[in-house]
């Protein structure tokens, strides 16, 4: 039966059980496609055979392509040979419309590279959302290289090649070689893509091939099925028909090689290979392949620098935050018996290949041209990439393990890349000639300098092209929109042919003309003509053909001719795509395209052949055998090109009728014509471009002009829409517009600087960018929308520097001639001009707070202005404190961040000045020049920054190409960071969180990871072809600009993942985060995930201060001994009289007065009614008296927007004892969980980066940088709902009512301090929603459809002012933004809109309810938000959003937007966000909606465009975006908050815990992971020092009940497994590093309750719920032993232990108990080897009575003492709540503690004698068994029903239901004992 395997499946026997339907693990980046592929294609299939390559039916070839018997092999193999790849090939399948549909995970290439030649190996692959990818392999290549549709990786034949020598031929005796392709790691890795199938596959010359096989198995090709069950080898072995020939004796590896790629080293032990030499796999070295020349050992540095997005769950040791993958630096092989001296340094590395910079030409879709770039070090930057083996011979001493230490520190810079180019302003560069239209009229396209721009003209939306290093000549675009052509300026002319769609780049060749000016495509995109100049000027026609451009091939060059004639336009006919025309001085020629010839006649013109000809364009009518050509003289002929002859010549000359509205054109007449630039040809008219800036539309007889439009300068080309529709014309000036011909309304789209952009200035409160240009203009532009606002004109003196003022609308600008003045963006005018210096104004700068203004210039002259009023004027001027001679640069003059100092460089340019802004005093003067005594030439300042304080820095960039940070106090130099660039920097930008350093020179800017202080990593940009003069971050941080030849926009993807300077984790004490251990760093790197999981990505808020980590539950030291949980407990460390302690005690009643406040009639539909509401009194005692109108309880309405808070029936204390005596004390350090019950509990204000959501009844603050977390306790129950102040100054959070409070918590946080500024309450069954006013001073509480209330509080005396009872629930509630006296509610039937009108101290509503008309067919409303003034949003139960007028109280749109419910609605700007039950979020274009709103019921939806999709993993019940509704953080019922990024259109998982309860925690033996299961079904795997979520197992329709952790005796960590046990009477053992299901037994009939290892982990026991324990060995999967001793009580706890042989007089070295809840405890001695089990001991107890315990039974607790082995310590053993000390030696109890309740946990530290105990009561009890001293602690909302104590001893993992509190264990006593239980956390 092996044999047969062997021979026709290739497959060998499997042990075990398999996976069953439903078990599969569920990683969240995608799991193995074991169960996708067909029947078929298992277990591999042989691709050559199976589509029978030979008879070239279901395959093709190409050029040179035939069988040859290959002497190696001994067998039939296929020889590739040619000079050109294109043009030598094997494909399949046959066609492109075909597909291979193979779904096997591998793909496996036999070949073997030709000698002295180039191969090439193509794989299109599909994804499961079916786009395909293409996948390159080859030497040719230079670099990694990727877009959205295509990989290329570079193959290295040879180790030891240079970056520059990596495209070299194979060498002479290049081997043959099997290359593993794991196509499914290799999309997720680099796209983020999922897996479907292999489309087709091309493999191109030069090379031998044997086959191709696909399979799901992973094959070690050097084992045969006959070795690896000889040795019982844990392997795959090969199958016979893969397997090479191998001479007897003789290694595999001596004459083969084998590349599997991407490597993995997690899936074989490295130690066979270690010990035996056995040659290695060719490992992916960033992404290159390289094949070892001989056997070498690899280290794996693949896993160590791989983005933490692929290699797990969480953020990486180092806390850094992924993006995309990017080339990484070479490596260098390291021979596996070389050791590593422990005194290694920089010398002994010297002889590495060092990753330099290299500025390359790249080209991406979507994506700034990025270059990575380590700065140049001695060390090489892979090194410390690489993971040294420690070798099994070898001994390490100390230096030696530091050694490996500093090895697994890493080095990239994530995400990387950290920009994307998100806009250009800007257009032409080169030339302002070219601008195209798409084929369906929807966007143009066009240059801007080195950038080709796709603008979609609705939208505004920019996609950009990018590659070029030098301006764009000329562009060109198939009549398809299927190809673009593009042309760089700089000689030699390079050819860019670009897919449109995708934006990948096609086709790179040099054109045979020196220079192009001219492109033309033919219409089918076959054809490509190009026309320029020749070294020696002479014009030169070539023509390309590029139909096999767009299939892989190359464009192939057809025809070239020199030509005398002048040609000034050419153009490919429509009609025939051989024949073509150009035009030019004097000179009509007609050419065509013959038997690879391009040949010209000329066309007679007569007395016009002294015409200066500029344009033609081929007519469009059927026959399309007019030519018309234009002239400067103002001719325009028609020629019949098949007649070559003019048919008509005209001349326009323009006269004006008086009065007449156009005008008027007389031909053929004297005078001056109208000089004409451009023509453009449709069916019905001609229109026409001029140098009197006039474009003007003819009819095709020119016998009247149809429409003319005035531009500001000469229109230089003219483009009409394929559809006739639409004009598009350029002009000289810049300017980008196109004329509707129907509505006859012109259009501008880009206005743009002529001369290259000097420096920059950004406004934060209405995102305006102004930039000063060499083209005399200031000129003012809009963040949002890139469209120019003002234009400031100064063309007799030159604008050199700008700056905004901070607070008011104003604008200042310095002239070179030394004037300074002050614009008005309101009034559009000067407000004040300043004459203070003679020389141009060198630097300009405002301070932060806008109180003083500072300008230098080049005579060395520094002014202060007063700016804080209107006008400014001018207070101090001083000589000779500037460098003089200096040039104007935005980094001449900085301010400090608190306005307290002013630098500049002066006054030398080797000398930079401190001041004290104000007084002008000097505070520091450093002299750079001295600073590097080893220069031997004087250095000098370039550019001077300040960075964020504190600390004080002062960033100064100097001559020597050097960034110096100095101390602004002493002058010291911090630190230095030197060749910034290979030239002086002039412009530096610093972030204000410090994060990243931005430098710019020449034409490439750099963003550096300035946190890192040891050779910081940077990455390179480059896309402007000319030096970049300024750069700058946007005031939110979120973008950074950089100007040069245009303004450039990039978006910062992400920061990184580490803490900021002066955070928790960056202090001294704080553990090491970039170090990990071997076995951790293996654990992690086996996992992997997919969309969505956990971050990848974090959003990018502006800088705020760290929250401090950690609170405390308890009293503090010195308080009393008690500590109440009643709703009396008011919040006294906040209250600041008696009075508000009064007040806060107290529960505000509703007032009612003689006006009917508070309980009126409920308004008639459309009648306004009014409320008023005086100011409540201070003597809420009155209040009480009048009591409050009872409210009958509603039914539930059928709407998930309600809050529904999580059954209990846990009692809440009211108050518990503490003991006083000096005892450890427990810090909330974590919580892991985010409740999905909640409905609006997430909050993120992104300008100041603060972040909070509620789990449970806590309120959890969080750090998105650094992880940290704050909890806010003092809730009782529940939270339900959060609302943040518009200036994040306030936080509101409403809890539930429960047993203790008959009111619901309604409690304001001060945010900057996170204590509780006022309890307040007044809700009685839970708060729905709270929203604050726009102004901060009102704050609306909605109440529940049980409550049905809803009451109006004011903020600053935390008063109620008004409330009101409601006939029917309200689903949700909100305020005007706009307004703060508006606001709204929706719920059954209705909208109703409340007018707030305040008067003195009183308050008056104005209520207006309106009903939904019934044509909207919207039913209920269940969200709402506010639009566009007037406009009100609205989104239904039926999944239908309806817009309302909210002035006019009618709703005039409305459109089905989902399927289900719809309780979530955001709008900002022109989007729209819609979350429902359905599980999906939508974002939707709403621009056009308020220009229908003019229209009123004829408003039809479908202007309304859905953008964008994302389907999550339940009901969205929160979200908050940011303004531009690009990125946001949305909330689901799983309990998973997601970061949503719509740029990218990505989800990432941020926070993530079990729905379900939590029954179990169970850690790793080296204390570095923890693993979590739950009623779910769900097994979680975490890691301890992030709290990231790592691993999931998902078991469907099933609970999981019990958890273990193999012990480490099981073996290293890569075999370290869980069993878990199942509500249906199974067991699973889960594999942690295969990531795989690795065993199932069914040992019990019921569900199973309790699992442990013994001590050795070779057998599992397992007790279930009818009192069964059965006895397994997970090798065999076989139930050797049942024991029924406890039979009819479930078994609650199973614990094993070691022991002494012998002891209790029992053999075996196995100490177990069971436990049942029938209060029974059985001790067991087995020898499991041996079979041998007998019980030791027997406990019993009787049961407490049922009046003494709650409703839920009680479990029996018992544990092994770790402190003492022969103690059990037992709770619930007796009638009377109390932990008892069980000897086993003395057989009686020798210690009781009494308890305050039951116990429902229980746990023991390894480390301290403490005892951790939970209660139902919600209470957590840590008891001192030394002293006997105990401390209770809160913050749970269940009761706690697990807590577990760490191997480490530090921390403490309590459960409530599903939230999961960690708590760090402080104290001299909390780690005695336990240091070798886990590294230290924390």
């Amino acid at each position: 039966m092996a044999k047969g395997l062997e021979a026709h499946s290739g497959m060998h026997p499997l042990t075990g059980g398999g996976l069953a339907s439903g078990d599969a693990p569920s990683c969240p980046w995608g799991s193995s496609h074991l169960h996708g592929s067909p029947v078929w294609q298992h277990p591999f299939l042989n691709v050559f055979r199976h589509f029978k390559v030979g008879e070239w039916k279901r395959s093709t070839k190409e050029g040179d392509v035939a069988p040859v018997t290959d002497k190696t092999l001994k067998c039939t193999v296929y020889r590739i040979r040619g000079s050109v790849s294109a043009g030598n090939y094997i494909q399949l399948p046959k066609t492109s419309t075909q597909s291979l549909g193979l779904t096997g995970r591998y793909l496996y290439v036999l070949f073997r590279p030709l000698p002295a030649k180039h191969f090439v190996i193509h794989l299109d692959v599909a994804t499961e959302d079916s786009q395909v990818i293409r996948v390159s392999f080859s030497n040719l290549f230079k670099e990694f290289k990727s877009t959205a549709t295509w990989l290329q990786f570079p193959f290295i034949c040879e180790a030891g090649l240079s970056v520059k020598e990596l495209a070299s031929v194979a060498p002479s005796g290049a081997r043959w070689t099997c290359l593993q392709l794991d196509l499914h790691d290799i999309l997720l890795v680099y796209l983020n893509r999922r897996y479907g199938h292999l489309k087709s596959v091309k493999l191109c010359a030069s090379l031998l091939v044997k086959s191709l096989y696909t399979s799901d198995l992973c094959f070690d090709p050097a084992v045969t099925m006959a070795e690896a069950q000889r040795a019982k080898l844990p392997v795959t072995p090969v199958p016979r028909e893969m397997a090479f020939p191998v001479p007897k004796g003789e290694s595999w590896y001596d004459h083969y090689v084998h590349i599997r790629f991407p490597s993995d080293s997690s899936k074989a032990s490295p130690e066979p290979v270690r010990k035996s030499c056995s040659p290695p796999e060719a490992d992916f070295l960033g992404c290159m392949l390289q094949v070892p020349p001989h056997p070498v050992a690899f280290s794996n540095p693949f896993q160590d620098t791989l983005p933490s997005m692929v290699q797990m769950f969480g953020p990486t040791a180092s806390c850094q935050t992924p993006s995309v993958p990017r080339p990484l630096p070479e490596v260098s092989l390291f021979c596996e018996r070389s050791e590593v001296p422990s005194t290694n340094g920089p010398s002994d590395r010297s002889q590495e290949r060092s990753a330099g910079p290299e500025v390359t030409d790249k080209h991406a879709a979507g994506n700034g041209v990025h270059v990575s770039a380590p700065k140049p070090t001695t060390v090489p930057a892979a090194l410390e990439d690489v993971a040294v083996h420690e070798l099994s011979d070898r001994k390490q001493n100390g230096q030696d393990m530091a050694l490996d230490k500093n090895l697994f520190q890493p080095r990239s810079f994530l995400p990387d890349p950290i920009l994307r180019l998100k806009g250009v302003i800007g257009f032409g560069g080169h030339s302002t000639k070219w601008a195209l239209w798409t084929k369906d009229g929807a966007a143009v396209v066009y240059p801007c300098h080195a950038v080709i721009v796709v603008l979609h003209i609705d939208t505004r939306e920019q996609r950009f092209f990018l590659g070029h290093t030098d301006k764009v000549s000329a562009l060109a675009l198939d009549g398809s929109s299927l190809l673009l052509a593009s042309a760089q300026a700089r000689p030699p002319s390079m050819l860019r042919l670009w897919d449109f769609h995708t934006g990948e780049c096609l086709s790179l060749f040099r054109s045979p003309a020196h220079v192009l000016c001219s492109l033309s495509f033919s219409n089918s995109g076959a054809l490509l003509c190009g026309v320029g100049k020749d070294r020696h000027g002479r014009t030169m026609v070539v023509a390309w053909g590029t139909a096999q451009v767009g299939r892989g091939g190359a464009a192939a060059l057809l025809a070239k001719v020199h030509t005398r004639v002048d040609i000034q336009a050419f153009e490919v006919a429509l009609f025939d795509e051989t024949r073509m025309a150009s035009c030019g001085q004097g000179s009509v020629q007609l050419w065509r395209l013959r038997g690879g010839q391009l040949r010209s006649c000329p066309v007679d013109l007569g007395e016009h052949r002294v015409l200066e000809l500029t344009d033609l364009a081929f007519g469009r009518a059927q026959d399309g055998h007019t030519l018309y050509v234009c002239g400067r003289s103002g001719h325009i002929l028609e020629i019949d090109h098949q007649r070559m002859a003019v048919r008509h010549a005209r001349r326009l000359l323009p006269t004006r009728s008086p009065g007449g509205p156009l005008s008027q054109k007389q031909t053929f007449s004297s005078g001056p014509g109208i000089c004409i630039s451009s023509l453009s040809v449709s069916q019905a008219l001609c229109a026409m471009g001029s140098e009197d800036g006039y474009l003007r539309l003819w009819s095709l007889d020119f016998s009247s002009v149809l429409l003319e439009a005035e531009h500001e300068g000469p229109v230089t080309s003219v483009c009409i829409s394929p559809d006739g529709q639409r004009v598009l014309s350029t002009t000289s000036s810049g300017h980008l517009g196109f004329l509707d011909i129907p509505s006859r309304e012109y259009s501008m789209l880009v206005r743009s600087h002529t001369a290259p952009v000097l420096a920059l200035a950004t406004e934060g409160s209405r995102r305006q960018l102004a930039t000063v240009s060499q083209d005399h203009t200031v000129r003012v532009w809009d963040l949002a929308t890139l469209q120019q606002l003002y234009d400031l004109r100064s063309p007799e003196e030159a604008p050199c520097t700008i700056a905004f003022h901070p607070t008011r609308p104003a604008l200042f600008c310095g002239f070179s001639s030394g004037a300074v003045r002050s614009f008005s963006l309101e009034a559009a005018e000067v407000l004040v001009e300043h004459r203070c210096h003679r020389g141009p104004v060198t630097g300009l700068a405002a301070s932060p707070d806008g109180s003083l203004l500072f300008s230098s210039c080049s005579w060395g002259t520094l002014a202060q202005y007063h700016c804080a009023s209107t006008p400014c004027r001018v207070l101090r001027v001083a000589a000779n404190m500037v460098c003089r001679d200096a040039h104007p640069t935005p980094n001449a003059l900085v301010v400090s961040g608190d306005s307290r100092l002013l630098a500049f460089v002066g006054p030398s340019r080797h000398v930079v000045t401190v001041m004290n802004a104000a007084s002008l005093e000097e505070l520091l003067q450093i002299d750079v020049g001295a600073l590097d005594l080893a220069s031997s030439r004087l250095d000098s300042a370039v550019a001077v920054c300040f960075g964020p304080g504190p600390p004080g820095h002062l960033l100064v960039s100097t001559s020597s190409n050097t960034v110096m940070v100095l101390d602004t106090t002493s002058g010291r130099v911090v630190r230095e960071l030197p060749g910034v660039h290979p030239v002086a920097c002039p412009s530096l930008a610093l972030s204000q969180d410090a994060r990243f350093l931005l430098t710019a020179t020449d034409r490439a800017i750099k963003v550096w990871d300035y946190p890192t202080k040891a050779c910081p990593s940077c990455q390179v940009y480059i896309g402007h072809s000319e030096p970049v003069h300024a750069v700058a971050f946007t005031p939110d941080q979120q973008q950074l600009l950089s100007v040069g030849d245009a303004i450039f926009l990039w978006d910062i993807l992400g920061p990184l993942e580490r803490s900021p300077p002066g955070s928790a984790g960056d202090s001294p004490g704080a553990p090491p985060t970039c170090e990990t251990s071997l076995d951790a760093k293996q654990l992690e790197d086996t996992v992997s995930g997919a969309n969505g999981l956990p971050r990848q990505q974090v959003p990018e808020p502006s800088p705020a201060s760290p929250l401090q980590l950690g609170i405390c539950a308890g009293p503090l030291k010195g308080d009393g001994g008690t500590f109440s949980l009643s709703d009396e407990e008011g919040p006294s460390e906040e209250s600041h009289s008696p009075e508000g302690l009064h007040q806060a005690s107290s529960l505000p009643m509703l007032v009612k007065e003689a006006s009917g406040a508070g309980d009126g009639v409920w308004g008639s539909p459309g009648a306004p009614w009014g409320l008023s509401m005086g100011p409540h009194p201070h003597n809420w005692s009155s209040a009480r008296s009048i009591g409050r109108a009872q409210v009958h309880p509603s039914a539930r309405p059928d709407c998930y927007r309600h809050f529904l808070a999580r059954h209990k029936t846990s009692p809440l204390v009211r108050s518990a004892s503490v003991s006083d005596a000096s005892v450890e004390r427990l810090l909330l350090k974590a919580v892991v969980g985010y409740n999905g019950n909640g409905r609006a509990n997430v909050v993120w204000k992104p300008d100041t980066g603060f972040f909070a959501y509620t789990c449970g009844c806590l309120v959890v603050v969080e750090d998105l940088h650094s992880g940290a977390q704050q909890h806010w306790l003092g809730h009782p129950e529940e939270i339900s709902t959060l609302a943040l102040s518009h200036d994040a100054q306030v936080l509101a959070s409403a809890s539930g009512c429960s047993g203790t409070a008959s009111r619901c918590h309604i409690r304001i946080w001060n945010v900057p301090g996170g204590s509780c500024r006022h309890l307040i309450s007044y809700h009685s069954t839970a708060v729905q929603a709270l929203a604050f006013s726009p102004d901060d001073k009102l704050l609306v509480t909605l109440g529940d459809y049980g409550d049905r209330t809803l009451a109006l509080w004011s903020m600053a005396t935390h008063e109620l002012l008004s409330s009101t009872r409601l006939p029917a629930p309200v689903h949700g509630v909100a305020f005007n933004p706009r307004d703060a006296g508006e606001l709204a509610c929706v719920g059954q039937g209705a909208v109703t809109l409340w007018l707030l009108q305040q008067r003195g101290t009183s308050l008056r509503l104005q209520v207006r309810r309106e009903p939904i008309p019934e044509e909207v067919g919207a039913g209920e409303l269940t969200s709402l938000c506010f639009g566009a003034t007037p406009l009100l949003y609205c989104g239904s139960n039926t999944g239908r959003v309806c817009v309302w007028d909210a002035s006019a109280g009618c709703c005039f749109l409305a459109w089905d937007a989902d399927d289900g419910e719809i309780g979530v609605l955001l709008c900002s700007g022109a989007r729209l966000l819609s979350g429902s039950n359905t599980r999906r979020l939508r974002l939707w274009a709403v621009g056009a909606v308020p220009e229908l709103r003019c229209k009123g019921s004829r408003a039809r939806s479908s202007s309304v465009l859905m953008e964008r999709e994302l389907t999550l993993d339940g009901a969205v019940v929160s979200a908050v975006f940011h303004d531009s509704m690009d990125m946001g953080v949305v909330g689901t019922t799983a309990g998973t908050l997601w970061y949503i990024s719509w740029a990218e259109g990505t989800s990432t998982r941020l926070i993530s815990g079990h729905r379900s309860k939590v029954n179990e925690v169970v850690f790793s033996p080296s204390a570095s992971h923890w693993a979590t299961c739950s009623d779910d079904g769900s097994v979680r795997v975490w890691s301890l020092a992030s709290m990231e979520l790592l691993i999931q197992f998902q078991v469907l329709n099933q609970s999981c009940l019990c958890l273990a952790w193999s012990p480490p005796s099981c073996g290293p960590p890569e075999q370290q497994q869980v069993v878990a046990g199942y509500s249906d009477g199974t067991l699973r053992v889960f594999s942690i590093a295969r990531i795989a299901m690795q065993l199932k037994m069914h040992p019990h009939q019921a569900a199973l309750t309790a699992v442990a290892y013994s001590a050795d982990g070779q057998t599992i026991l397992s007790g279930d719920k009818d009192g069964l324990v059965a006895v397994s060995r997970p090798r065999t999967g076989m139930t050797f032993r049942v024991l029924s001793d406890h039979r009819g009580a479930l078994i609650s706890t199973i614990q094993s232990t070691n022991k002494e042989y012998g002891d209790f007089g029992a053999q075996g070295a196995d100490l177990w108990l069971a436990a049942s809840s029938d209060q029974r405890i059985s001790i067991w001695a087995a020898d499991w080897p041996r079979g041998h089990c007998e019980l030791v001991d027997w406990l019993s107890s009787p049961s407490p009575t049922l009046t003494e315990v709650a409703s839920h039974p009680l479990p029996c607790l018992v544990a092994f003492c770790p402190w003492d082995g022969a103690l059990l310590v037992c709770a619930g053993l007796g009638v009377h709540p109390e932990v008892a000390f069980y000897n086993l030696y003395q057989k009686q109890v020798v210690e009781r503690i009494p308890l305050p309740f039951y116990a429902v946990s229980l746990s023991l530290s390894p480390g301290a004698h403490l005892v951790a105990i939970g209660f139902a009561e919600r209470v957590l009890r840590l008891v001192d068994c030394e002293s006997g001293a105990v401390r209770d602690f809160a913050g749970h909302d269940d009761m706690v029903q697990l807590c577990r104590f760490a191997p480490s001893a530090r921390l403490l993992f309590s459960v409530a239901h599903s939230d999961i509190l960690v708590w760090e264990v402080t104290g001299h006593r909390a780690s005695r004992g336990a240091s070798s239980s886990g590294p230290p956390l924390g």
